[in-house]
């Protein structure tokens, strides 16, 4: 039997940024994930993913994202890989909305640099949008999005040249804590190691049932249009990222155009039907297709156009929807990091630091308190 220092379940965007740091640290690392590299199976895909520092959701988790901008660069030169593009991003919707308010109130607390735009200047400096005269927007020059595939493949990438052993189509059955370490079973042999990380997405409720963390999952569609006037005012540079809060309080985002086909991605952010990993329905149907373009279509005129194509993917929660990152609390050699789903992404350079630091210290410096699962369980610490 393999004995490692450590074994990292799940490679996709945590998993594999964590056995990256892990390896980086010396430390002897065994990676397992049940799928082939880079799939599309989990949360880890569709082209982009939202980076933004202004954060609606709590200000708290402002120092992370400052810290994840300085790795995502690191990553980039160490892999060769581009994954960050920086094209600036409004927040917009009522004044006294959450993508709004929540965003402001980041900004100042940490004084990070935004303008405010009213509806007019919105219109001016991106035509594409078509704001309602009460509507307001925080516009932050720093935003922009990263490629999910790019990142996992380059923290696989890193991971490997720093000596981790990574094993792909193998899906672990089991875990435990031992006396001496933990030990986990896959469909193909037993592993041991002195300490476990879990990062299991949408599978959490399953390898994390003893957690005692009321996950769920949901099935999300993320949607590419080639809009009515061509791709060009939406090209990075011309078009931001955006977060959009509607009337009724639902928020949709979407991306600038940053492929050679000339397609948009949007979606709707959270709301989607509860799934499983098993059961989540991957077709994309034509009444969905329908819902959203008729939305962002009041929003955006020119951006419904011609629907491409459609993508499912799981977005695994919390029950306040804020991030499960801590030692287990019934078993002191594990780590586990999930709920991540819906804000996650942007974060992963630097959970993945904090996952080693876990590891390797014992602690970390970074503020990881609002992660704590005991708020969800009632547990004391």
């Amino acid at each position: 039997m393999t004995h490692y220092d450590v074994i990292v379940i799940g490679l996709g965007g945590m998993g594999s940024a964590a056995a990256y740091r892990l390896a980086r640290r010396g430390r002897r690392v065994l990676g397992i994930d049940q799928f082939a590299p880079v799939h599309n199976l989990g949360s880890s895909h569709g082209g982009s993913r939202i980076t933004r520092q202004a954060y609606f959701e709590d200000p708290a988790y402002v120092p992370l994202l400052l810290r994840a901008h300085e790795l995502w660069e690191g990553v980039e030169r160490d892999s060769g890989r581009k994954i960050f593009t920086r094209c600036g991003g409004i927040m917009l919707g009522d004044p006294g909305s959450r993508t709004v308010s929540g965003s402001l109130a980041s900004a100042r607390k940490w004084e990070l640099p935004h303008e405010l735009l009213d509806a007019a200047e919105i219109r001016r400096r991106f035509p594409t949008m078509n704001p309602a005269d009460h509507e307001i927007a925080l516009y932050e020059e720093n935003a922009g999005f990263v490629v999910p595939e790019g990142s996992v493949a380059a923290h696989l990438q890193l991971a490997a040249r720093a000596g981790a052993d990574l094993h792909h189509e193998e899906k672990v059955l089991s875990w435990r804590q031992t006396s001496t370490g933990v030990r986990v079973g896959t469909a193909q042999n037993f592993y041991t190691a002195e300490q476990l990380v879990i990062c299991p997405g949408a599978w959490a409720p399953g390898l994390l049932a003893e957690l005692g963390v009321d996950f769920t999952i949901e099935r999300q569609v993320q949607y590419w249009f080639a809009p009515s006037g061509g791709a060009e005012p939406f090209r990075a540079g011309r078009h931001p990222i955006y977060v959009w809060e509607g009337e009724t309080g639902r928020q949709f985002y979407g991306f600038p155009s940053h492929d050679d086909a000339g397609s948009v991605k949007v979606a709707f952010f959270r709301g989607g039907e509860p799934c499983t990993p098993e059961t989540i329905d991957r077709t994309v149907h034509a009444e969905e297709v329908g819902e959203i373009a008729e939305f962002v279509g009041r929003k955006m005129p020119s951006l419904p156009g011609a629907f491409l194509r459609g993508a499912t993917c799981l977005y695994t929660n919390t029950p306040d929807e804020h991030f499960v990152i801590a030692r287990h609390p019934a078993h002191d050699r594990v780590v586990v990091a999930c709920g991540f789903s819906g804000h996650g992404f942007k974060f992963v350079p630097v959970v993945g630091e904090v996952l080693a630091d876990l590891v390797v210290d014992g602690t970390t410096e970074h503020p990881i308190a609002l992660f704590d699962p005991a708020r969800l369980t009632g547990a004391s610490r």
